[in-house]
């Protein structure tokens, strides 16, 4: 099962959804705004603390959600 580095929950930051690395990006935001057609040039230009990294592990924990499959955070 696939360990999720930089996805992390936290109750008080964006009431517990799953974000990147506890900012205040969450994963359905980036998944959003790429189903939209943003490139993920435009969202690393649009948030510079955010890394390439950071997209695919959102991608590959919306992936995982998606199949049903259980998520284990490396914080949790």
């Amino acid at each position: 099962m696939r360990k999720f580095q930089r996805i992390t929950m936290d109750p008080a930051v964006m009431g517990g959804k799953p974000c990147i690395r506890g900012m205040r990006i969450t994963v359905g935001m980036i998944v959003e705004e790429l189903g939209a057609g943003r490139s993920k040039e435009d969202l690393l230009k649009d948030f510079a603390y955010l890394e390439e990294s950071d997209i695919y592990e959102a991608l590959g924990f919306a992936a995982q959600l998606a199949q049903g499959h259980e998520v284990l955070l490396a914080n949790a």
